[in-house]
């Protein structure tokens, strides 16, 4: 018998698992955030706006607060270009459990630069000191120039899903077993494996994972509690056909459920004027040109093969918010434009502002209310 998610008993602790139909999480707030631009109110890594925004999104319900991992910029001539800046995401995690008292707090790792010995160990750790708010975003690895770094070789797409299975597989193991066990693997080899204290989450705390690729699904599908997808269409059916396949596919190939998230870029305003001149003026006026060039780089986006309107919307997408689902407007506009994505099978939505306390203050006083009145969160 399939099991839902929503009867998951890890909901004593992590409200991941609760009731609130709609789930809204934080995303970025280690680093420099999810926009690439250069307005001096873009977060910058600083403890003190963790602090503060960590805690409005804590009174506010928020269910999750996701750091991403970063090890070095865009750029291999400018070591210190800001898109390296960003805090340790299982230490941020750590702390930021300890200003906070109820939402979901996750650590970000890529698989390649932490052994699985160690990953298990801190987030069981991480688990114990949350009291069991503790999930997990799951990265197979992607940007080279880190992994360089680390000594560690960049795989072929498939075998990075590979190596991403036997690491969480061998942590798994580690949170849940008491007895001793040896793996032998592609990967890795493990010899009398064992780790202290176990997590307080049972069997273990959530994965998160963000696959686009038809091996990407499969590997969120069977391992991972929360599939991130980037929205890429204005068509509610083209979106919740995406977000089925993503539930069929986990429960005819794996037997179970999950929840599918995405992420958005907020831009809220009293008027839609307003919205939109404030994103031309950080987006266009102020886009860091310079990132997001490095970053297609490193992803081998090739924009001179794309026709020029093609390309200046990706530019521009990219720049604003990474690509990710549009939220700009009014308070109104941003509600609905959230009861059409739940309305296609979206779960959670990770948000992101280029001003993070700012944007949570007008969140909680003109959004937060209007999401109630929807029925979509308590």
């Amino acid at each position: 018998m399939l099991k839902s998610w929503k009867d998951d008993l890890r909901a004593a602790t992590n409200p991941l698992f609760g009731d609130n139909k709609l789930k809204l999480g934080l995303f970025g707030l280690n680093g420099i955030g999810i926009s690439m631009t250069k307005v001096p109110e873009a977060p910058n890594a600083r403890w003190s706006e963790s602090v503060a925004v960590s805690k409005l999104a804590d009174s506010a319900g928020f269910e999750a607060n996701v750091p991403y991992a970063r090890w070095r910029g865009y750029h291999p001539e400018d070591p210190k270009h800001r898109s390296g800046l960003a805090m340790d995401p299982y230490t941020w995690a750590a702390a930021t459990s300890q200003i906070t008292e109820r939402g979901g707090i996750f650590a970000t790792s890529h698989v390649p630069t932490i052994h699985p010995i160690a990953a298990a160990k801190q987030c069981a750790t991480i688990d114990q000191i949350s009291g069991g708010r503790f999930g997990l975003n799951v990265v197979a690895g992607w940007n080279k120039p880190e992994l360089d770094m680390f000594g560690a070789s960049m795989r072929e797409h498939d075998d990075r899903y590979d190596q991403a299975a036997e690491w969480i597989e061998i942590i798994r193991r580690l949170w849940s077993e008491e007895d001793e066990f040896d793996y032998d693997g592609k990967y890795y080899t493990i010899s009398k494996g064992v780790s202290f204290p176990k997590p307080i989450q049972r069997p273990f705390p959530p994965i998160m994972n963000a696959g686009g690729s038809e091996r990407g699904r499969l590997f969120a599908a069977k391992y991972a509690d929360m599939a991130f997808v980037i929205v890429k269409s204005e068509d509610p059916e083209v979106i919740r056909a995406e977000t089925n396949l993503y539930r069929k596919t986990a429960r005819e190939e794996f037997g179970r459920d999950l929840q599918v998230w995405t992420f958005a870029y907020v831009v809220q305003r009293e008027t839609e004027a307003e919205a939109r001149d404030y994103l031309k003026h950080y987006a266009v006026d102020h886009g860091d040109d310079r990132a997001l060039d490095g970053w297609m780089d490193l992803q081998g986006m090739h924009t001179k093969l794309m026709p020029k309107h093609v390309m200046e919307d990706l530019r521009f997408r990219f720049k604003a918010g990474n690509g990710g689902f549009e939220l700009v407007g009014t308070p109104d506009q941003i509600t609905s434009r959230l009861e059409m994505l739940s309305s296609a099978g979206i779960d959670g939505v990770l948000l992101g502002w280029v001003g993070f306390e700012d944007g949570m203050r007008r969140w909680i006083n003109g959004v937060s209310p209007l999401l109630a009145q929807a029925g979509l969160r308590a």
